[in-house]
Protein backbone atom coordinates (compact mmCIF):
# COMPACT_ATOMS: atom_id res chain seq x y z
CA UNK A 1 0.00 0.00 0.00
CA UNK A 2 1.00 3.52 -0.71
CA UNK A 3 0.37 6.50 1.23
CA UNK A 4 -0.50 10.19 0.60
CA UNK A 5 -0.87 12.54 3.08
CA UNK A 6 -3.01 14.90 2.89
CA UNK A 7 -2.49 17.59 5.48
CA UNK A 8 -5.75 19.49 6.77
CA UNK A 9 -7.75 16.50 5.63
CA UNK A 10 -5.95 14.40 8.49
CA UNK A 11 -7.57 16.57 10.94
CA UNK A 12 -11.13 17.34 8.94
CA UNK A 13 -10.65 13.57 9.35
CA UNK A 14 -10.45 13.15 13.40
CA UNK A 15 -13.55 15.21 13.76
CA UNK A 16 -15.32 13.30 11.10
CA UNK A 17 -14.66 10.18 13.22
CA UNK A 18 -15.86 11.77 16.34
CA UNK A 19 -19.28 10.01 17.00
CA UNK A 20 -22.09 12.26 16.11
CA UNK A 21 -24.09 14.19 18.62
CA UNK A 22 -27.82 12.52 17.32
CA UNK A 23 -26.58 9.07 16.75
CA UNK A 24 -27.70 7.72 19.48
CA UNK A 25 -27.82 4.07 18.40
CA UNK A 26 -23.73 3.46 17.42
CA UNK A 27 -21.34 4.47 19.97
CA UNK A 28 -18.35 4.05 18.31
CA UNK A 29 -15.49 6.47 16.48
CA UNK A 30 -15.20 4.35 13.43
CA UNK A 31 -17.94 4.60 10.51
CA UNK A 32 -19.59 1.49 8.99
CA UNK A 33 -18.39 0.87 5.60
CA UNK A 34 -20.84 -0.57 3.18
CA UNK A 35 -19.73 -1.39 -0.47
CA UNK A 36 -22.67 -1.48 -2.85
CA UNK A 37 -21.64 -3.46 -5.72
CA UNK A 38 -24.03 -3.72 -8.93
CA UNK A 39 -23.21 -6.43 -11.60
CA UNK A 40 -22.98 -4.91 -15.22
CA UNK A 41 -24.60 -1.61 -14.28
CA UNK A 42 -23.65 0.81 -17.00
CA UNK A 43 -22.75 4.61 -16.75
CA UNK A 44 -25.78 5.64 -18.35
CA UNK A 45 -27.75 3.16 -16.06
CA UNK A 46 -29.16 4.99 -13.48
CA UNK A 47 -31.46 8.17 -13.24
CA UNK A 48 -28.65 10.60 -11.41
CA UNK A 49 -26.61 9.96 -14.46
CA UNK A 50 -28.87 10.94 -17.21
CA UNK A 51 -30.61 7.37 -17.71
CA UNK A 52 -34.15 7.41 -19.62
CA UNK A 53 -37.32 5.39 -19.12
CA UNK A 54 -35.66 3.83 -15.76
CA UNK A 55 -36.44 5.89 -12.15
CA UNK A 56 -34.09 5.18 -9.32
CA UNK A 57 -34.99 7.58 -6.23
CA UNK A 58 -33.01 5.32 -3.92
CA UNK A 59 -29.74 5.64 -5.52
CA UNK A 60 -30.86 9.82 -6.15
CA UNK A 61 -30.97 10.32 -2.68
CA UNK A 62 -27.15 9.02 -2.14
CA UNK A 63 -25.83 10.77 -5.14
CA UNK A 64 -27.80 14.08 -3.71
CA UNK A 65 -26.29 13.85 -0.51
CA UNK A 66 -23.12 13.08 -0.91
CA UNK A 67 -20.65 12.76 -4.20
CA UNK A 68 -21.66 10.93 -7.80
CA UNK A 69 -18.45 10.52 -9.33
CA UNK A 70 -18.36 11.03 -13.48
CA UNK A 71 -14.85 9.93 -14.36
CA UNK A 72 -14.49 6.84 -11.66
CA UNK A 73 -12.97 3.48 -13.51
CA UNK A 74 -13.08 -0.46 -12.86
CA UNK A 75 -10.09 -2.01 -13.55
CA UNK A 76 -11.36 -4.34 -15.69
CA UNK A 77 -14.24 -4.55 -18.12
CA UNK A 78 -15.64 -8.24 -16.95
CA UNK A 79 -16.10 -9.19 -13.41
CA UNK A 80 -14.10 -11.86 -11.57
CA UNK A 81 -10.87 -9.52 -12.50
CA UNK A 82 -12.44 -6.49 -10.92
CA UNK A 83 -13.61 -7.93 -8.01
CA UNK A 84 -9.99 -9.63 -7.44
CA UNK A 85 -8.79 -5.92 -7.89
CA UNK A 86 -11.01 -4.30 -6.04
CA UNK A 87 -10.76 -6.81 -2.75
CA UNK A 88 -7.31 -7.62 -3.00
CA UNK A 89 -5.59 -3.96 -4.09
CA UNK A 90 -3.66 -5.87 -7.08
CA UNK A 91 -4.13 -5.57 -10.09
CA UNK A 92 -5.99 -9.05 -12.24
CA UNK A 93 -3.98 -9.39 -14.86
CA UNK A 94 -0.96 -9.48 -12.60
CA UNK A 95 -2.18 -13.10 -11.82
CA UNK A 96 -2.90 -16.27 -13.93
CA UNK A 97 -6.75 -17.37 -13.51
CA UNK A 98 -8.41 -14.12 -13.05
CA UNK A 99 -10.58 -14.32 -16.06
CA UNK A 100 -14.25 -14.89 -15.65
CA UNK A 101 -14.18 -17.92 -13.38
CA UNK A 102 -16.68 -20.72 -14.04
CA UNK A 103 -19.07 -21.72 -10.69
CA UNK A 104 -16.72 -24.54 -9.69
CA UNK A 105 -13.81 -23.06 -9.81
CA UNK A 106 -11.03 -22.91 -6.62
CA UNK A 107 -10.50 -19.78 -4.49
CA UNK A 108 -8.77 -16.81 -6.88
CA UNK A 109 -7.82 -14.96 -4.08
CA UNK A 110 -6.28 -17.26 -1.51
CA UNK A 111 -6.28 -17.82 2.14
CA UNK A 112 -2.53 -16.34 2.39
CA UNK A 113 -3.70 -12.70 0.39
CA UNK A 114 -4.41 -9.88 2.09
CA UNK A 115 -7.97 -8.62 1.71
CA UNK A 116 -10.29 -5.71 2.25
CA UNK A 117 -12.28 -7.97 4.74
CA UNK A 118 -8.40 -8.73 6.57
CA UNK A 119 -8.16 -4.91 6.64
CA UNK A 120 -11.33 -4.03 8.11
CA UNK A 121 -11.31 -6.97 10.93
CA UNK A 122 -7.86 -6.59 11.84
CA UNK A 123 -9.27 -2.81 13.04
CA UNK A 124 -11.96 -4.23 14.97
CA UNK A 125 -14.51 -4.40 11.97
CA UNK A 126 -17.39 -7.38 12.09
CA UNK A 127 -16.98 -7.71 8.11
CA UNK A 128 -19.74 -9.13 6.05
CA UNK A 129 -20.01 -10.28 2.24
CA UNK A 130 -23.87 -10.61 1.02
CA UNK A 131 -24.35 -11.75 -2.89
CA UNK A 132 -22.61 -12.36 -5.76
CA UNK A 133 -18.83 -14.03 -5.37
CA UNK A 134 -17.61 -15.27 -8.37
CA UNK A 135 -14.01 -15.63 -7.22
CA UNK A 136 -14.08 -19.21 -6.61
CA UNK A 137 -14.69 -21.44 -3.68
CA UNK A 138 -13.30 -25.02 -2.65
CA UNK A 139 -9.25 -25.01 -2.50
CA UNK A 140 -9.36 -26.25 -6.38
CA UNK A 141 -10.92 -26.08 -9.29
CA UNK A 142 -13.37 -29.25 -9.69
CA UNK A 143 -13.27 -30.74 -6.68
CA UNK A 144 -15.49 -29.14 -4.57
CA UNK A 145 -17.99 -31.42 -2.14
CA UNK A 146 -20.74 -28.77 -2.40
CA UNK A 147 -22.49 -31.18 -0.09
CA UNK A 148 -20.30 -30.59 3.22
CA UNK A 149 -18.61 -27.45 4.21
CA UNK A 150 -15.87 -26.12 1.78
CA UNK A 151 -12.32 -26.45 1.67
CA UNK A 152 -12.09 -23.03 1.49
CA UNK A 153 -14.58 -20.17 1.59
CA UNK A 154 -14.58 -16.37 2.59
CA UNK A 155 -14.00 -17.04 6.12
CA UNK A 156 -10.52 -17.41 5.13
CA UNK A 157 -10.40 -14.37 3.11
CA UNK A 158 -11.62 -11.97 6.09
CA UNK A 159 -15.31 -12.13 6.10
CA UNK A 160 -17.06 -13.04 9.62
CA UNK A 161 -20.22 -13.86 7.71
CA UNK A 162 -21.44 -14.58 4.09
CA UNK A 163 -24.10 -15.18 2.87
CA UNK A 164 -23.32 -15.65 -1.53
CA UNK A 165 -23.83 -17.20 -5.06
CA UNK A 166 -20.74 -19.24 -5.81
CA UNK A 167 -20.56 -17.62 -9.34
CA UNK A 168 -23.08 -15.86 -11.37
CA UNK A 169 -27.19 -16.48 -11.85
CA UNK A 170 -26.80 -17.79 -14.98
CA UNK A 171 -23.72 -20.55 -13.91
CA UNK A 172 -24.23 -23.11 -12.10
CA UNK A 173 -24.35 -24.26 -9.04
CA UNK A 174 -27.73 -22.45 -8.56
CA UNK A 175 -27.18 -22.18 -4.73
CA UNK A 176 -26.74 -19.95 -2.16
CA UNK A 177 -23.25 -20.64 0.20
CA UNK A 178 -24.04 -19.33 3.40
CA UNK A 179 -20.33 -19.71 5.58
CA UNK A 180 -19.25 -22.04 3.60
CA UNK A 181 -21.22 -24.38 2.84
CA UNK A 182 -24.81 -24.49 0.92
CA UNK A 183 -27.55 -22.49 2.55
CA UNK A 184 -31.14 -24.17 3.14
CA UNK A 185 -28.94 -28.00 2.15
CA UNK A 186 -31.52 -31.18 0.59
CA UNK A 187 -30.04 -33.57 1.98
CA UNK A 188 -32.21 -35.99 -0.49
CA UNK A 189 -30.77 -34.00 -3.79
CA UNK A 190 -26.90 -34.41 -2.85
CA UNK A 191 -25.43 -31.65 -5.41
CA UNK A 192 -23.04 -32.94 -8.41
CA UNK A 193 -21.33 -30.02 -10.55
CA UNK A 194 -19.75 -29.92 -14.16
CA UNK A 195 -18.23 -28.17 -16.66
CA UNK A 196 -17.08 -30.79 -18.73
CA UNK A 197 -20.21 -33.14 -19.35
CA UNK A 198 -23.64 -33.36 -18.70
CA UNK A 199 -25.03 -36.14 -15.78
CA UNK A 200 -26.63 -39.13 -17.11
CA UNK A 201 -30.93 -38.03 -17.65
CA UNK A 202 -30.73 -34.44 -16.79
CA UNK A 203 -32.41 -32.23 -19.32
CA UNK A 204 -30.44 -29.02 -20.93
CA UNK A 205 -31.65 -26.17 -22.53
CA UNK A 206 -30.41 -27.31 -26.05
CA UNK A 207 -32.04 -30.66 -25.62
CA UNK A 208 -35.50 -29.61 -23.94
CA UNK A 209 -36.33 -26.24 -24.79
CA UNK A 210 -40.25 -27.00 -23.93
CA UNK A 211 -38.92 -27.12 -20.22
CA UNK A 212 -37.46 -22.90 -20.61
CA UNK A 213 -41.26 -21.64 -19.19
CA UNK A 214 -39.15 -18.66 -17.62
CA UNK A 215 -36.31 -17.66 -19.98
CA UNK A 216 -35.30 -18.94 -23.27
CA UNK A 217 -30.87 -18.59 -24.39
CA UNK A 218 -30.33 -15.82 -27.31
CA UNK A 219 -26.23 -17.33 -27.35
CA UNK A 220 -25.37 -20.01 -25.36
CA UNK A 221 -26.88 -20.32 -21.62
CA UNK A 222 -28.24 -23.73 -22.73
CA UNK A 223 -27.11 -26.53 -20.35
CA UNK A 224 -28.43 -27.54 -16.87
CA UNK A 225 -31.96 -25.74 -16.22
CA UNK A 226 -32.83 -24.67 -13.12
CA UNK A 227 -36.34 -22.62 -12.14
CA UNK A 228 -37.13 -22.90 -16.18
CA UNK A 229 -34.01 -21.20 -16.85
CA UNK A 230 -31.18 -22.63 -18.79
CA UNK A 231 -27.58 -22.10 -17.46
CA UNK A 232 -23.69 -22.65 -18.27
CA UNK A 233 -22.25 -25.68 -16.86
CA UNK A 234 -23.82 -28.97 -15.28
CA UNK A 235 -25.53 -29.56 -12.40
CA UNK A 236 -27.60 -32.01 -10.96
CA UNK A 237 -29.93 -32.44 -7.54
CA UNK A 238 -30.43 -29.54 -5.20
CA UNK A 239 -33.92 -29.88 -4.08
CA UNK A 240 -35.23 -26.88 -1.55
CA UNK A 241 -31.66 -25.61 -2.01
CA UNK A 242 -32.08 -24.47 -5.46
CA UNK A 243 -32.89 -20.70 -5.89
CA UNK A 244 -35.61 -19.00 -7.88
CA UNK A 245 -34.67 -16.16 -10.09
CA UNK A 246 -37.08 -13.83 -8.71
CA UNK A 247 -36.25 -13.95 -5.21
CA UNK A 248 -32.48 -13.25 -5.38
CA UNK A 249 -32.58 -9.61 -4.74
CA UNK A 250 -35.25 -9.95 -1.69
CA UNK A 251 -32.52 -12.97 -0.20
CA UNK A 252 -29.89 -11.08 -0.17
CA UNK A 253 -31.65 -7.98 0.65
CA UNK A 254 -33.17 -9.69 3.41
CA UNK A 255 -29.68 -11.41 4.92
CA UNK A 256 -28.28 -7.80 4.81
CA UNK A 257 -30.34 -6.04 7.14
CA UNK A 258 -30.29 -8.97 9.58
CA UNK A 259 -26.22 -8.33 9.55
CA UNK A 260 -26.67 -4.78 10.28
CA UNK A 261 -29.54 -5.04 12.81
CA UNK A 262 -27.27 -7.70 14.87
CA UNK A 263 -24.09 -5.50 14.39
CA UNK A 264 -25.51 -2.15 14.78
CA UNK A 265 -23.66 -1.45 18.03
CA UNK A 266 -20.28 -1.73 16.62
CA UNK A 267 -18.26 -0.73 13.58
CA UNK A 268 -19.10 -3.35 10.45
CA UNK A 269 -17.90 -3.77 7.09
CA UNK A 270 -20.53 -5.19 4.31
CA UNK A 271 -20.05 -5.89 0.79
CA UNK A 272 -22.98 -5.89 -1.13
CA UNK A 273 -22.62 -7.24 -4.10
CA UNK A 274 -25.89 -7.70 -6.19
CA UNK A 275 -26.59 -9.88 -9.21
CA UNK A 276 -28.84 -7.10 -10.55
CA UNK A 277 -28.50 -6.44 -13.47
CA UNK A 278 -26.46 -9.63 -14.89
CA UNK A 279 -28.42 -11.83 -16.96
CA UNK A 280 -30.72 -14.25 -16.42
CA UNK A 281 -32.42 -10.81 -15.65
CA UNK A 282 -36.03 -12.29 -13.50
CA UNK A 283 -36.76 -10.07 -11.18
CA UNK A 284 -39.28 -10.19 -8.55
CA UNK A 285 -43.17 -9.88 -9.51
CA UNK A 286 -43.35 -6.32 -7.64
CA UNK A 287 -41.28 -5.18 -10.48
CA UNK A 288 -41.76 -7.18 -13.38
CA UNK A 289 -43.88 -5.62 -16.30
CA UNK A 290 -42.76 -2.16 -14.51
CA UNK A 291 -40.50 -0.57 -17.14
CA UNK A 292 -40.86 -0.14 -20.39
CA UNK A 293 -37.68 -1.39 -20.89
CA UNK A 294 -38.70 -4.85 -19.92
CA UNK A 295 -36.52 -6.88 -17.76
CA UNK A 296 -33.75 -4.69 -17.82
CA UNK A 297 -35.41 -1.89 -17.24
CA UNK A 298 -37.29 -3.92 -14.21
CA UNK A 299 -33.52 -4.90 -13.01
CA UNK A 300 -32.66 -1.87 -12.48
CA UNK A 301 -35.29 -0.71 -10.47
CA UNK A 302 -35.20 -3.63 -8.61
CA UNK A 303 -31.27 -2.91 -7.70
CA UNK A 304 -32.51 0.57 -6.43
CA UNK A 305 -35.48 -1.20 -4.14
CA UNK A 306 -32.03 -3.10 -2.82
CA UNK A 307 -30.29 0.15 -2.03
CA UNK A 308 -33.44 1.73 -0.60
CA UNK A 309 -34.04 -1.26 1.59
CA UNK A 310 -30.73 -0.75 3.36
CA UNK A 311 -30.98 3.01 3.60
CA UNK A 312 -34.33 2.52 5.26
CA UNK A 313 -32.63 -0.24 7.65
CA UNK A 314 -29.99 2.47 8.62
CA UNK A 315 -32.10 5.25 9.23
CA UNK A 316 -34.22 3.10 11.38
CA UNK A 317 -31.28 2.14 13.32
CA UNK A 318 -29.92 5.88 13.55
CA UNK A 319 -26.72 4.47 11.98
CA UNK A 320 -26.64 6.66 8.73
CA UNK A 321 -25.11 9.97 9.92
CA UNK A 322 -21.61 7.39 10.56
CA UNK A 323 -22.33 4.86 7.69
CA UNK A 324 -19.47 5.56 4.57
CA UNK A 325 -21.57 3.94 1.54
CA UNK A 326 -19.83 3.61 -1.82
CA UNK A 327 -22.55 2.52 -4.67
CA UNK A 328 -20.75 1.50 -7.72
CA UNK A 329 -20.38 -1.26 -10.79
CA UNK A 330 -18.04 -3.96 -11.89
CA UNK A 331 -18.16 -2.71 -15.54
CA UNK A 332 -19.81 -1.53 -17.89
CA UNK A 333 -23.25 -2.86 -19.55
CA UNK A 334 -24.18 -5.51 -22.07
CA UNK A 335 -27.36 -5.41 -23.55
CA UNK A 336 -28.24 -8.74 -24.77
CA UNK A 337 -25.75 -11.08 -23.02
CA UNK A 338 -27.44 -14.14 -23.89
CA UNK A 339 -30.75 -14.58 -22.99
CA UNK A 340 -34.32 -13.68 -24.99
CA UNK A 341 -35.12 -10.81 -22.69
CA UNK A 342 -35.73 -7.75 -25.85
CA UNK A 343 -33.63 -5.86 -23.52
CA UNK A 344 -31.80 -4.69 -26.81
CA UNK A 345 -35.19 -4.16 -28.96
CA UNK A 346 -36.65 -2.24 -26.07
CA UNK A 347 -34.12 0.61 -25.11
CA UNK A 348 -36.07 3.15 -26.64
CA UNK A 349 -33.99 5.85 -26.07
CA UNK A 350 -31.90 4.69 -23.81
CA UNK A 351 -28.07 4.31 -23.00
CA UNK A 352 -26.54 1.95 -20.71
CA UNK A 353 -23.10 3.70 -21.19
CA UNK A 354 -24.46 7.29 -21.36
CA UNK A 355 -22.71 7.92 -24.40
CA UNK A 356 -19.66 5.88 -24.12
CA UNK A 357 -17.96 3.75 -26.89
CA UNK A 358 -17.86 0.01 -26.39
CA UNK A 359 -19.48 -1.55 -23.52
CA UNK A 360 -18.68 -4.80 -20.68
CA UNK A 361 -15.61 -6.85 -22.34
CA UNK A 362 -14.30 -3.67 -24.33
CA UNK A 363 -11.23 -1.83 -24.05
CA UNK A 364 -13.24 1.31 -25.19
CA UNK A 365 -14.80 3.58 -22.18
CA UNK A 366 -17.95 1.88 -21.88
CA UNK A 367 -16.45 -1.15 -20.73
CA UNK A 368 -14.80 0.25 -17.49
CA UNK A 369 -15.98 3.82 -16.73
CA UNK A 370 -18.45 2.82 -14.07
CA UNK A 371 -21.07 5.12 -11.97
CA UNK A 372 -19.81 5.58 -8.39
CA UNK A 373 -20.95 7.51 -5.39
CA UNK A 374 -19.88 8.10 -2.06
CA UNK A 375 -22.51 9.21 0.45
CA UNK A 376 -21.17 9.46 4.24
CA UNK A 377 -23.37 12.08 6.17
CA UNK A 378 -20.84 12.82 9.23
CA UNK A 379 -18.25 13.72 6.42
CA UNK A 380 -19.83 14.64 3.27
CA UNK A 381 -22.03 17.46 4.79
CA UNK A 382 -22.27 19.09 0.57
CA UNK A 383 -23.31 17.51 -2.42
CA UNK A 384 -21.37 17.48 -5.30
CA UNK A 385 -20.45 16.31 -9.04
CA UNK A 386 -16.51 15.56 -9.35
CA UNK A 387 -14.97 14.65 -12.38
CA UNK A 388 -11.84 13.39 -10.63
CA UNK A 389 -10.20 10.85 -11.88
CA UNK A 390 -10.41 7.76 -10.02
CA UNK A 391 -9.89 4.06 -9.87
CA UNK A 392 -11.61 1.23 -7.52
CA UNK A 393 -7.97 -0.12 -7.63
CA UNK A 394 -7.38 2.09 -4.97
CA UNK A 395 -10.28 1.93 -2.48
CA UNK A 396 -8.85 -0.60 -0.45
CA UNK A 397 -5.70 1.85 0.43
CA UNK A 398 -7.88 4.40 0.21
CA UNK A 399 -10.00 2.82 3.39
CA UNK A 400 -7.50 1.73 5.19
CA UNK A 401 -5.93 5.20 5.99
CA UNK A 402 -9.85 6.04 6.64
CA UNK A 403 -9.62 3.46 9.62
CA UNK A 404 -5.60 3.76 10.42
CA UNK A 405 -5.04 0.33 9.15
CA UNK A 406 -1.75 -1.04 8.81
CA UNK A 407 -1.03 -3.33 5.55
CA UNK A 408 0.93 -6.15 5.63
CA UNK A 409 4.26 -5.35 3.39
CA UNK A 410 3.93 -6.53 -0.36
CA UNK A 411 0.04 -6.32 -0.24
CA UNK A 412 -2.27 -4.11 -2.09
CA UNK A 413 0.73 -3.27 -4.46
CA UNK A 414 -1.15 -1.63 -7.11
CA UNK A 415 -3.73 0.69 -4.34
CA UNK A 416 -2.78 4.07 -3.77
CA UNK A 417 -4.11 6.66 -0.83
CA UNK A 418 -6.73 8.47 -2.18
CA UNK A 419 -8.76 9.09 0.43
CA UNK A 420 -8.91 12.87 -0.37
CA UNK A 421 -10.57 12.02 -4.06
CA UNK A 422 -13.22 9.97 -2.07
CA UNK A 423 -14.22 12.17 0.27
CA UNK A 424 -14.17 15.49 -1.76
CA UNK A 425 -11.01 17.18 -0.27
CA UNK A 426 -8.41 16.07 -2.80
CA UNK A 427 -9.91 17.39 -6.25
CA UNK A 428 -5.65 16.40 -7.75
CA UNK A 429 -6.30 13.50 -10.63
CA UNK A 430 -4.88 10.30 -10.18
CA UNK A 431 -1.85 10.51 -12.91
CA UNK A 432 -3.13 7.63 -14.30
CA UNK A 433 -5.28 4.62 -14.77
CA UNK A 434 -4.64 1.18 -16.24
CA UNK A 435 -7.82 -0.60 -17.91
CA UNK A 436 -8.43 -4.39 -18.42
CA UNK A 437 -10.61 -5.71 -21.57
CA UNK A 438 -11.63 -9.40 -21.63
CA UNK A 439 -9.16 -10.44 -24.02
CA UNK A 440 -6.67 -8.96 -21.92
CA UNK A 441 -5.74 -5.79 -23.73
CA UNK A 442 -4.49 -3.49 -21.05
CA UNK A 443 -5.23 1.08 -21.67
CA UNK A 444 -3.56 3.24 -19.61
CA UNK A 445 -5.99 6.77 -19.33
CA UNK A 446 -4.85 10.23 -17.88
CA UNK A 447 -7.41 12.73 -17.67
CA UNK A 448 -6.86 13.69 -21.21
CA UNK A 449 -5.89 10.69 -22.83
CA UNK A 450 -6.03 7.28 -23.57
CA UNK A 451 -3.89 5.09 -24.91
CA UNK A 452 -4.98 1.36 -26.17
CA UNK A 453 -2.55 -1.11 -26.62
CA UNK A 454 -2.47 -2.99 -30.02
CA UNK A 455 -3.29 -6.39 -30.38
CA UNK A 456 -4.84 -9.26 -32.96
CA UNK A 457 -8.34 -9.64 -31.33
CA UNK A 458 -11.74 -8.74 -33.85
CA UNK A 459 -13.41 -5.73 -33.69
CA UNK A 460 -16.54 -7.19 -32.19
CA UNK A 461 -17.27 -9.21 -29.70
CA UNK A 462 -17.96 -12.98 -31.67
CA UNK A 463 -20.01 -14.96 -29.25
CA UNK A 464 -23.44 -12.70 -29.49
CA UNK A 465 -23.18 -9.02 -28.13
CA UNK A 466 -23.09 -5.96 -30.11
CA UNK A 467 -20.23 -4.49 -28.77
CA UNK A 468 -16.60 -3.04 -30.15
CA UNK A 469 -13.75 -4.59 -28.85
CA UNK A 470 -11.36 -2.06 -29.35
CA UNK A 471 -8.80 -4.12 -30.61
CA UNK A 472 -6.49 -2.90 -33.20
CA UNK A 473 -3.31 -4.03 -34.67
CA UNK A 474 -1.72 -0.66 -34.02
CA UNK A 475 -2.05 1.04 -30.58
CA UNK A 476 -4.76 3.82 -30.56
CA UNK A 477 -4.87 6.96 -29.43
CA UNK A 478 -7.44 9.19 -28.26
CA UNK A 479 -8.13 12.43 -26.49
CA UNK A 480 -10.94 12.51 -24.11
CA UNK A 481 -11.42 15.49 -23.67
CA UNK A 482 -13.42 14.93 -26.76
CA UNK A 483 -16.57 12.68 -26.62
CA UNK A 484 -16.74 8.73 -27.98
CA UNK A 485 -13.20 8.04 -28.69
CA UNK A 486 -13.88 8.44 -32.27
CA UNK A 487 -10.47 9.72 -33.73
CA UNK A 488 -7.80 7.61 -33.65
CA UNK A 489 -4.83 10.52 -32.85
CA UNK A 490 -1.73 8.12 -32.54
CA UNK A 491 -0.26 9.05 -35.89
CA UNK A 492 -0.88 12.89 -35.37
CA UNK A 493 1.31 12.36 -31.44
CA UNK A 494 3.66 9.32 -31.52
CA UNK A 495 5.38 11.72 -28.83
CA UNK A 496 2.03 11.00 -26.52
CA UNK A 497 2.00 7.39 -27.53
CA UNK A 498 5.31 6.66 -26.51
CA UNK A 499 4.56 8.49 -23.15
CA UNK A 500 1.69 6.38 -22.55
CA UNK A 501 3.00 3.39 -23.72
CA UNK A 502 6.31 4.14 -21.16
CA UNK A 503 3.88 4.34 -18.61
CA UNK A 504 1.99 0.55 -19.13
CA UNK A 505 5.25 -0.55 -19.52
CA UNK A 506 6.67 0.48 -16.03
CA UNK A 507 3.15 -0.44 -14.18
CA UNK A 508 3.60 -3.88 -15.76
CA UNK A 509 7.14 -3.86 -14.55
CA UNK A 510 6.47 -2.25 -10.75
CA UNK A 511 9.13 0.38 -11.91
CA UNK A 512 6.77 3.49 -11.46
CA UNK A 513 5.66 5.24 -8.29
CA UNK A 514 2.69 7.58 -8.25
CA UNK A 515 3.61 11.15 -7.14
Amino acid sequence: MKKKHYGILSLALASCLTTHAGNKRQYTDKPNVIFIYADDLGYGDLECYGAKNVQTPNVNRLASEGIRFTNAHATAATSTPSRYSLLTGEYAWRKPGTDVAAGNAGMIIRPEQYTMADMFKSSGYTTGAFGKWHLGLGDKTAQQDWNAPLSASLSDLGFDYSYIMAATADRVPCVFIENGQVANYDPSAPIEVSYIKNFPGEPTGKDNPELLYNLKPSHGHDMSIVNGISRIGYMKGGGKALWKDENIADSITAHAINFIKQHKDEPFFMYFATNDVHVPRFPHDRFRGKNKMGLRGDAIAQFDWSVGQLLETLDKMGLTQNTLIILSSDNGPVVDDGYDDQAEELLNGHEPTGGLRGGKYSAFEGGTRIPAIVHWPQAIQKPEVSDVLISQIDWLASLASLVDARIPKGSAPDSYNRLGNLLGQDKTDRPWVIEQASNHTLSVRTKEWKLIEGNDGPEMITWGPKIETGNSQTPLLYDMRQAGEKEDLATQYPEKVFELQRILRNVRNKTIQMK
